[in-house]
Formats: C-alpha cells, sequence, structure tokens
C-alpha cells in the first residue's frame, strides 16, 4: 500500500516543500501505525522549514508537530490498544502524511465525537497555553495578562483558558484580528498602530501580572516594560525570527539550530540580572514533555474534557487537504491569520472552517 507525504528538500521557502508518493511504513516493535486525519500548521514548522528551530532534523525531513489519527496497525509488543482507536500525538515532525509510525507511550486516547481539526488544536496550542498560565506563570483569578500574537492559534488558546481562569486580559494583535480578541474577552491592542507598553501604561496602570511572548529577541526588554514589578515574562516563541513567512535575516539555507536560542538565553539571563524584579522564564512544550511526559497527557487529557464540555472552542482560520501544505504555509507565513490552519485527510472534511 502507498502513502502521500510531505517532506523539506532542503533549508529555505514554501518551495522546499515537496508532495511524495511512497509505500507506507511498517511499524517496528512498540510502534503503531496511525492513518492521520488531521496535522496542524504551526510557526514551529515553518522555523524547522528554514532551519533554525532548536528540533530541525536534518533534510529530507517529514514537517508537523501534531495529529490526531486513527490506529492502523500494530507492532510486535503492542498491547491495550486497538485498531479503529482514535488517538493523539506530538511527535515534533512527521506528521504531515497520511501514515506514520509512533511509539505506542506517545498516544493519548482521544475522547469519541471530537472534530478532528479542533482536537488537534489541544496538542500544541492549547497545552502550550495551559501549562504556561497554569505551570509557568501559575496565574490567579483577577491578575492581568498580556497575549502578544492574541489571535493567532496559542493566543485565542490563551484567551480562552484565561477566561475560565477569571483574567484580566489584553492582546496585541493586527486590525483584522480584534474583533476575534474581543469576543474571547480581550481587550486588543493594534500593534501596527499603537505602542502596547503605554497602552498598557494607560489601561492597567503599573503594569500586568504576566505577559506572554512568542516573538522572542529584543522584543522581550519590551514586554519586561509592560510588567508590574514583581512580574514575569513566559518567553516561548521566536517568530521575530521570520518575516513574511521566511528567516527575517535572509540568511537562509542552512540548519542552525541553536543560534536564535542562544541569544534568546541572554535575554532570558538579562531579564533575572536587571532590576525591578521582573522575570523573564522560557516556556518549552517540547522540553516540559520530555521532562514530564504524564503532564503532558494529563493536561492534554484536561483539555479534551473541557472540548467535549464545550468549554473552549478553537478557532479554526482553514482547513487544507493534505497536497496543499505549501499553500498552508504561505498563508500562515503571510500573517494575519486568526486560529489554527489544519491539514485534513480529505477533501470531505473541509467544512465549516473554511475562511
Amino acid at each position: 500500500m502507498r502513502h502521500t507525504r510531505i517532506i523539506v528538500t532542503h533549508y529555505g521557502g514554501p518551495d522546499a516543500l515537496r508532495v511524495v508518493e511512497e509505500e507506507c511504513p511498517e511499524p517496528k516493535i512498540g510502534e503503531v501505525r496511525v492513518r492521520v486525519l488531521a496535522a496542524g500548521v504551526s510557526l514551529p514548522d515553518l522555523l524547522m522549514r528554514e532551519g533554525v528551530h532548536p528540533e530541525t532534523p536534518r533534510v529530507p525531513f517529514t514537517p508537523g508537530w501534531d495529529l490526531i489519527g486513527m490506529v492502523d496497525r500494530l507492532g510486535a509488543g503492542v498491547s491495550g490498544i486497538e485498531p479503529g482507536q482514535i488517538v493523539a500525538a506530538l511527535p515534533i515532525h512527521g506528521a504531515y502524511a497520511e501514515f506514520v509510525c509512533l511509539p505506542q507511550r506517545e498516544l493519548v486516547p482521544v475522547p469519541s465525537g471530537l472534530d478532528a481539526a479542533e482536537a488537534v488544536s489541544l496538542i500544541l496550542n492549547y497545552v502550550t497555553a495551559y501549562q504556561m498560565l497554569h505551570r509557568s506563570a501559575k496565574v490567579g483569578s483577577g491578575q492581568r495578562v498580556l497575549i502578544h500574537g492574541a489571535a493567532g492559534g496559542v493566543g485565542t488558546a490563551l484567551l480562552q483558558l484565561g477566561r475560565l481562569a477569571g483574567l484580566e486580559m489584553y492582546g496585541t494583535c493586527s486590525s483584522r484580528g480584534a474583533s476575534a480578541v474581543s469576543d474571547l474577552g480581550g481587550i486588543p491592542i493594534d500593534y501596527q498602530d499603537q505602542d502596547f507598553v503605554k497602552e498598557i501604561q494607560r489601561l492597567a496602570g503599573e503594569g500586568v501580572d504576566v505577559v506572554f511572548d512568542s516573538i522572542g529577541g529584543t522584543h522581550i526588554w519590551r514586554s519586561r516594560k509592560a510588567l508590574r514589578p514583581g512580574g514575569r515574562v513566559v518567553a516561548y516563541g521566536l517568530t521575530s525570527s521570520l518575516r513574511g513567512g521566511r528567516l527575517a535575516s535572509g540568511r537562509s539555507g542552512g540548519r542552525h539550530r541553536y543560534r536564535a536560542i542562544l541569544i534568546f538565553g541572554l535575554y532570558i539571563a538579562g531579564g533575572w540580572l536587571l532590576p525591578g524584579r521582573k522575570r523573564v522564564v522560557p516556556y518549552s512544550i517540547q522540553t516540559l514533555k520530555r521532562l514530564k511526559p504524564a503532564l503532558f497527557r494529563q493536561d492534554l487529557m484536561a483539555l479534551f474534557e473541557l472540548l467535549q464540555q464545550q468549554k473552549i472552542k478553537p478557532l479554526i482560520a482553514r482547513r487544507f487537504p493534505l497536497a496543499e501544505a505549501r499553500h498552508a504555509q504561505e498563508l500562515l507565513g503571510n500573517g494575519g491569520v486568526t486560529g489554527k490552519i489544519v491539514l485534513v485527510r480529505n477533501a470531505s472534511s473541509l467544512e465549516s472552517g473554511a475562511a
């Protein structure tokens, strides 16, 4: 049996993505072959394609951090799981494919009846938001937070989960995303026309308790200025490395996994050394998952329960068939996307969330 997957042939722009057809992978001992129903498209995918994310594999590789799929075949030594079961996984790369083989320990059962595109949004985006809120920042009801990129995949997750936690929320976004931020309980700040530090000082007095910063680099210093004394910046992204979906530096074509992270580390260290009791705390979903895999599973299952109870509702920006992965990445790279872009198994799944 043959299947389709997407590969990155070289580090660079969307033209690096290729659609290939090949024999289906066979599960090894302890592995499960999963038929992918939905795979998320995220900014880390673009950073890996450009060769600058710390998790970047050697080329050629298949991108895709998160997936929802159906168990298709069991490898030797696998028990306690059945073909046809719906599962979730965070493989970090490999999800842009019709079939993928993963260790059984990586799979999390998915409750029945959930939309695959909504469910896949929880794995990377909502777990990131949930853990930053409750494990990194340890927020409490009534606290004030500032969310950068508030209309994006993680931003909208932070807004929904922050509202459940009783937070007062402000969110930077473009004018296009302002209504979505407002609808989710946040006060929008147009980063193109407004100085967010001045706006926070005007709206929140001495500042906010927490800033969630996905941008990185020198932007962390700006975020720090929006804090009250004793506040913290939770830094979790490097989107300042990109401009229009490509490397802002223009130095593409190589694998430079640690360049951005070293700069990132310097800003974090500086946040602790400067006066004002305003700390910078790093967050990495893959690092926490490796150190404490049980927490990842526990938090994802808690989010599935919230989705079942309709207490959260992921915003799906677009659903693309797998073969249109390049178009999906181009759309994300161009910016202004509200919610999550998802690759789905076939055209029949392209309903409701299309923009």
